[in-house]
């Protein structure tokens, strides 16, 4: 049996992995990958600390939290195919969509 710490740990360092890279990556594209990261470390929070309390609340949780990243993953990718087809490029620091 893995202890409870472990699963922590692993989150921890799955959101910090996800935390550095949402602020140091200019590719769109990486950062929802960054994005996604943090919410599969909090989802693996919620399903170790339902299993150590052993409720379905934190599972019933983790379906909610996948329903939204999968929402967020078909509308920031609209978004993103719909920004490269108007400035042919995906990267934050070349994209300036209030200017005119």
């Amino acid at each position: 049996m893995v202890p409870l710490s472990w699963y922590l740990v692993l989150s921890a360092v799955l959101f910090t992995l996800g935390a550095v890279g949402l602020f140091v990556k200019r590719n769109i594209i990486s950062i929802f990958m960054c994005i996604e990261l943090m919410l599969n470390a909090v989802n693996l929070s919620l399903v170790a600390f339902s299993s150590f309390l052993k409720h379905l609340d934190g599972q019933l949780f983790v379906f909610m939290v996948m329903v939204v990243a999968a929402a967020e993953a078909g509308v920031g990718l609209a978004l993103i195919i719909s920004v490269f087809r108007n400035r042919e490029s995906v990267d934050i620091d070349k994209l300036n969509l209030l200017k005119m």
